[in-house]
């Protein structure tokens, strides 16, 4: 190979190497700024194909999707002096990546993470500090109604406290380090090690006392109940009993009107027939005795020939 072609050659070579070094792509997902002799002159460039001078321009690329940043447990005080674990995380995405670059020394996503973390627990921490244990736990102030009209409230306490710390941290981030918040939200809050024990404890005893308290209001109108249901059942015995008297005296009245006109229009058959049920009440068992005089009227139907009585006994008028 002559020294001509080898010239040919490294010259192509060197056009290729400054080709590629002068051709640069910006996908979706990134941002990206261009440098020149470490200043920035182009802050945002546009997706797809970009050109650059070699070995003068520089450009840095950063992620442009949002970022989850999942601090560690934090523990807070409430304005009643109660320590609490706070577990939180924050989304955040660059919204400028000249002042991005610029506050965060060259676009350190670590730098960046941990300037945002320290100002999202400062932010917490004032926020839980303004607020009672109930307010941050459940969600709602101690005064705030659960529901208006049926329906419930949109925005609770803890709510309300995640978006004001979210709108002043955004505020901060955006004007200092390029960076827009998007959410933080608080992922579990609960009591320290130390004092977990004694709340749980403070908080059976209430539920104890709750549930006795529950327990004699039930016993007391269970008591009621029973003596307004005892007082029932008298009134409607005494009420039965009255009506079943009543029935009972009208039945036998009925009873002696109908053998008083039976009587009358047959007197002999009518004590016949009384007889027969005397002599059948009488005799019902086999073991039964009966001792009588023999001309006792008692028989006067068996020793009668004729089968006829002399009279109405006087034995029977009680039948």
């Amino acid at each position: 190979m002559s020294n001509r072609n080898i010239f040919l050659l490294a010259l192509l070579a060197l056009v290729v190497f400054v080709g590629l070094q002068s051709v640069y792509v910006v996908n979706e997902k990134q941002r990206a700024i261009k440098l020149r002799f470490g200043e920035v002159v182009v802050d945002n460039v546009p997706v797809g194909l970009n050109f650059k001078i070699p070995f003068i321009e520089e450009v840095r690329k950063f992620d442009g999707r949002i970022i989850t940043l999942d601090s560690d447990a934090e523990r807070f005080i409430t304005s009643e002096q109660k320590g609490l674990e706070v577990d939180a995380y924050v989304q955040w995405r660059i919204s400028d990546t000249r002042d991005f670059y610029t506050a965060t020394s060259g676009g350190d996503m670590f730098r960046a993470n941990s300037i945002l973390e320290s100002r999202i627990n400062s932010g917490l921490r004032d926020a839980f500090g303004l607020r009672t244990l109930r307010e941050v736990v459940s969600g709602r102030s101690a005064d705030e109604p659960l529901s208006t009209g049926g329906r419930i409230e949109d925005e609770g306490e803890r709510d309300r406290l995640m978006r004001e710390v979210t709108e002043r941290i955004d505020q901060f981030a955006q004007s200092e380090l390029g960076i827009e918040v998007i959410d933080i939200r608080v992922k579990a809050i609960d009591l320290p090690q130390e004092v977990s024990a004694e709340v749980f404890s403070r908080m059976r005893s209430e539920r104890e006392q709750e549930a006795r308290r529950f327990r004699s209001n039930g016993e007391k109108l269970a008591e009621e109940i029973r003596a307004s249901a005892d007082r029932q059942r008298t009134v409607i015995l005494a009420e039965a009993f009255r009506e079943a008297e009543e029935l009972r005296g009208e039945g036998d009245a009925e009873a002696a009107r109908i053998y008083a006109e039976a009587f009358s229009e047959d007197e002999e058959f009518y004590a016949f027939y009384r007889s027969l049920r005397a002599y059948e009440d009488s005799f019902n068992e086999g073991s039964d005795i009966l001792l009588l005089e023999p001309d006792d009227d008692f028989f006067q139907y068996l020793t009668s020939k004729t089968g006829l009585g002399a009279s109405v006994p006087d034995t029977l008028g009680a039948q």
